[in-house]
């Protein structure tokens, strides 16, 4: 069983933002501070994409109500969609039975249809093992990536 988190109002969070909010000290992030994050959306039930956050990240999160991860091989925040405009609108949080596994469901904005991967697929979940035993491309490329990510529709919350 999940635990459901209300998201605070952008009023009720920056009222809160001097002092740690007790929700967090209630999540368990791994030993490097980083709790794995599955991004649904929310109309379809599409599971998105997996990303880090560490508590800075769910912090922001919840005080913006929009995806913010970690990124580790940057070593920094990403605000997803700050380069490609693709930004997740998260509606709900959930927590799963352990507190180490966050369940975001998302409104996945900035494409029709949605985008969310950095292959310019709806989902990073886009490829099947066959009968073969080979790995498969179950989706199509929505938009060239290198189109994605050299366009000037950044978005930065």
């Amino acid at each position: 069983m999940s635990t459901l988190m209300t998201l605070p109002t952008p009023l009720e969070a920056s009222v809160n933002e001097k002092s740690t909010p007790s929700w967090l000290d209630r999540v368990r992030f791994d030993d490097k501070g980083l709790l794995p994050v599955i991004a649904q959306e929310q109309e379809t039930g599409d599971v998105l994409m997996m990303a880090w956050m560490n508590r800075e990240a769910l912090e922001k999160t919840a005080q913006t109500q929009r995806a913010v991860y970690f990124s580790r091989s940057r070593g920094k925040l990403w605000f997803k969609g700050e380069e490609s405009g693709h930004v997740q609108v998260v509606h709900s949080m959930r927590l799963d039975c352990d507190a180490d596994v966050l369940l975001l469901t998302v409104t996945q904005e900035g494409h029709s249809p949605s985008i969310a991967c950095h292959t310019g697929r709806h989902s990073c979940f886009s490829w099947s093992l066959d009968e073969h035993h080979q790995w498969v491309a179950t989706a199509p490329v929505l938009k060239d990536p290198e189109a994605i990510y050299a366009s000037p529709t950044a978005h930065n919350p």
